[in-house]
């Protein structure tokens, strides 16, 4: 792999426009910060991001929730409701090549910010709307990840199962919905270098959601029944949960035949693997208690640490439960780089973007910026008759 070039990255020279808060719009537009897109964040005097006060923890004035997702921009306040913070708002989008927004559709045309008509004065823009529900029927439902979890199937097969559905630990669904708006606006403006013009790229959290489901959802939709929640194990392959062992959970996820001889290997029960119940995945599927029963007695002998090590050694993919504070050690200790420190009278931590360039590097060098930090650069650029870029 050759060394990134310090000066060259991805989206150098493309300016976003945020107009987004939260969740989904801000990580889309921190991604594009992380590629080297110039990112002017767009926040309301006095109040800023919702997720400026979604606090504790935090860290220094800042939490941690707002610093986790808006690395790498200028934050810039403007009142919409204010003829001369408008026209900047308004010229703002005039300059960009992307715009991001996650309002409710409908709002921002009351101030011309709208798809229509900032691409009518700046025909290259991407304009870029993250919505809960689309635009049509579902246009004034508020999207938020805990109801759009519920309502969008995901919590019918998550949990116990005899307990009651259950969300994800953190809001996954505007993660993804991020990932996709980031997807999009990329596509968007290899689109436009192509053919000349910008175009709107519209991405819900339902849509997302709904998409991200995959094998479940492809089963439905093909006339199958789901069994619904099933705790850690897996509709379609065993064993793929978690099985206990002298001293905790071990995560297991044996994919095929061979792996599943491995396993058994190592756990001494050879004779599981000739057992005409758990011969192929679709007879360890049908008979999964049994299964279980069999591999958490040989497991009982040891702990998760020394079952784990001796099954990877074989290439059984499996491990100990770790809390979020051991995934980010064990990241760093297989030299993954997950995390960033940005220096400061209190240093701020965030959390690396995970891709990798053989010929170009990312840019985590400016941190989550204070409310308004960047207002009088921006303004003073806005302003410009002949302005130079406002660079990274």
């Amino acid at each position: 792999m050759t060394t990134p070039h310090a000066a060259r990255r991805p989206l150098d020279g493309v300016l976003v426009a945020d107009f987004s808060r939260v969740l989904a719009g801000p990580l889309a537009t921190m991604f594009l910060a992380d590629l080297g897109a110039t990112v002017v964040k767009v926040e309301r005097p006095g109040a800023g991001d919702d997720t400026r006060q979604w606090g504790p923890p935090w860290v220094g004035d800042t939490t941690t929730y707002f610093a986790g997702v808006n690395r790498g921009k200028r934050s810039v306040t403007l009142d919409l409701g204010q003829e001369a913070d408008l026209a900047l708002a308004r010229e703002l989008a005039r300059r960009a090549d992307v715009l991001v927004e996650n309002f409710l559709p409908g709002t921002l045309a009351r101030y011309g910010l709208d798809a229509e008509s900032t691409r009518a004065a700046n025909p290259g823009l991407v304009y870029c709307s993250v919505t809960g529900f689309g635009s049509g029927p579902g246009a004034t439902r508020p999207g938020y990840d805990f109801v759009v979890q519920a309502v969008g199937g995901l919590m019918s097969i998550t949990g116990d199962q005899e307990g009651e559905p259950v969300k994800a630990g953190v809001a996954l669904v505007d993660v993804l919905t991020g990932l996709h708006a980031t997807i999009g606006v990329l596509a968007a403006l290899r689109d436009r270098d192509a053919h000349g013009r910008g175009q709107v790229v519209e991405v819900s959290l339902l849509s997302s959601l709904v998409a991200s489901l995959v094998n479940q959802a492809s089963a439905v939709v093909n006339g199958a029944a789901v069994p619904g929640r099933m705790g850690n194990a897996h509709p379609s392959i065993a064993p793929y949960e978690t099985l206990r062992t002298a001293d905790g959970p071990l995560a297991v996820a044996v994919g095929n035949d061979r792996q599943f001889a491995a396993m058994t290997q190592v756990l001494a029960v050879p004779l599981l693997a000739g057992d005409t119940r758990f011969a192929t995945n679709a007879d360890r599927v049908a008979n999964r208690p049994a299964l279980v029963g069999a591999l958490e007695q040989a497991l009982a002998t040891a702990g998760a640490g020394a079952w784990a090590d001796r099954l990877q050694a074989v290439g059984v993919p499996c491990g100990r439960v770790e809390d979020i504070a051991g995934g980010i050690a064990l990241a760093e200790e297989l030299e993954l780089s997950p995390v960033v420190t940005h220096d400061g009278p209190v240093p701020v931590r965030t959390l690396a973007n995970p891709v990798r360039f053989s010929r170009t590097e990312l840019r985590h060098d400016r941190r989550p910026p204070s409310l308004g930090a960047d207002s009088e650069e921006v303004r003073r650029w806005l302003t410009a008759a002949e302005p130079a870029p406002l660079g990274p």
